[in-house]
């Protein structure tokens, strides 16, 4: 973990954490985790806190979805209580941005942004949907046969202190599609968030990688917040997931990282892990005018 003490009141500098979790089926009891999550973070001095990837529920997405209201209520209640931005990982939703009804029976996984005062600063809509084979017990993975994809990008403003830091908002799968970070780059990004739950397989295959490379396409720090270790479904069924929460800087450089699936020792009394970095918006910016591959790039 780094010193972040004396990092929290430059005016330039915006300190943020990373929960990992290991959610179950139990709303309240991932609540209560979450929000202690969120306590220990800011009294650590994270203005930024990012949840990961169905952080209210693994599973069960239309039971959850029947309660997205009530939940996006109890999360900017979480925020307006700490006085920090709150990436919500992702809440399973009933309806589009627009209000109406996402047809044919599926939802929409949704990403949300709180501000200070628990206002909603920004919905964003998964656009990339898993799909594939995985050597796991599960075996193959079709989100789309649940979820409607997202359709419109987003980057929305964190205010601190006079200074206005913009995060591009994606979602796990999206991790895979460098096109999405640079657009988000072009679009003003300095963060990206990535709230994930990452198979165990394709995990330990690509994840750190791909928060590196992201971070390296669109020159943004990269939070990855990720669910970690199994997960039991009421059906009797498990999913394991690859955790290894991390965060990465401009230039592809892990910051800080929970090493481990699974939570280990006082993060699994806990039921949550914390990583934390401090974007210096000034040495990002610098960094970007030595390589300059936006002012270079043909093909975008």
């Amino acid at each position: 973990m780094n010193d972040i003490t004396n990092d929290t009141m430059n005016n330039n500098k915006l300190t943020v954490a990373a929960v990992q979790m290991n959610t179950q089926q139990d709303i309240e009891n991932n609540l209560a985790t979450i929000q202690s999550a969120i306590s220990e973070a800011s009294a650590q001095g994270a203005k930024l806190i990012v949840l990961p990837e169905n952080c209210c529920s693994m599973g069960r997405q239309f039971p959850t979805a029947e309660r997205f209201d009530e939940l996006s209520a109890t999360l900017a209640g979480y925020a307006r209580e700490q006085g920090i931005y709150l990436l919500a990982g992702t809440l399973p939703c009933l309806y589009r941005p627009d209000g109406n009804a996402v047809p044919n029976g599926r939802l929409r996984q949704v990403s949300l942004l709180f501000a200070p005062d628990g206002k909603m600063v920004a919905r964003y809509d998964k656009i990339h949907l898993f799909t594939a084979t995985v050597a796991d017990k599960q075996g193959s993975y079709d989100e789309a046969a649940t979820f409607e994809p997202g359709t419109q990008t987003v980057v929305a403003p964190i205010e601190l202190n006079d200074t206005s830091f913009q995060l591009g908002m994606m979602v796990c799968f999206d991790l895979r599609f460098p096109a999405l970070a640079q657009r988000l780059r072009q679009a003003g990004a300095d963060i990206l968030s990535a709230p994930s739950a990452f198979t165990y397989m394709t995990g330990q295959a690509h994840w750190s990688l791909l928060l590196q490379a992201r971070a390296l396409d669109s020159q943004c720090m990269v939070i990855g917040a990720a669910q970690g270790g199994e997960h039991h479904y009421k059906n009797g069924k498990t999913r394991e997931t690859w955790g290894h929460t991390a965060i990465t800087d401009f230039n592809g450089t892990v910051v800080d990282n929970y090493d481990n699936s699974a939570l280990q020792d006082a993060a699994a009394d806990n039921d949550y892990a914390l990583v934390f970095a401090t974007l210096d918006k000034e040495a990002q910016q610098q960094g970007r005018q030595k390589m300059p591959i936006f002012d270079c790039h043909r093909l975008a």
